[in-house]
């Protein structure tokens, strides 16, 4: 889950946030006023882009007052703020004490998940690698053999015609 907060400080100007995952997926596509924000959640791992754009198109307005945006990018899973919780309210202490424990245990989850695609794409990697040794190796032989029974042959053919054998 990723949190950003942005304000445009012209008045009157909006932005358009669009958010693509790595698999062109779009995740959120929404017009916000002067100000706002935005969270998205996502599975997938890997690089997730995100678009701001203004929603004017008059170049004089936009000219004349100055857009500043501030980007508060968040990521990852957040506990619950546990000053909001009223601590006479043990039901709702302990509800919001395991809805943690079930973030954080999904959080670890898609942590394991993303670590076996990792795993999974790094020992293919190294299967291809070893073949690619294994095949190099076999043509190394042949190739040294070749030249060997070249070699034979020709000093054969060579002691042959200078009448030592």
């Amino acid at each position: 889950m990723a949190q950003h907060d942005f304000l445009p400080s012209a008045p009157g100007l909006g932005m358009v946030v669009t958010v693509k995952a790595p698999n062109d997926e779009i995740l959120l596509s929404k017009l916000y006023g002067p100000d706002g924000k935005f969270t998205f959640t996502t599975h997938s791992s890997g690089l997730h882009f995100i678009c701001m754009q203004s929603n004017s198109t008059n170049l004089i307005a936009f000219a004349s007052s100055r857009l500043r945006i501030h980007l508060d990018v968040q990521v990852g899973e957040h506990p619950l703020d546990y000053a909001t919780v009223d601590p006479k309210d043990k039901v709702k202490e302990v509800s919001y004490g395991l809805e943690h424990l079930q973030g954080e245990v999904n959080h670890i989850i898609k942590d394991q998940e993303y670590q076996r695609e990792r795993e999974e794409y790094y020992r293919q990697k190294s299967e291809d690698m070893n073949s690619n040794v294994l095949w190099w190796a076999i043509a190394q032989t042949f190739i040294l053999m070749s030249v060997g029974i070249w070699q034979i042959k020709h000093l054969k053919d060579f002691l042959i015609a200078k009448k030592v054998v």
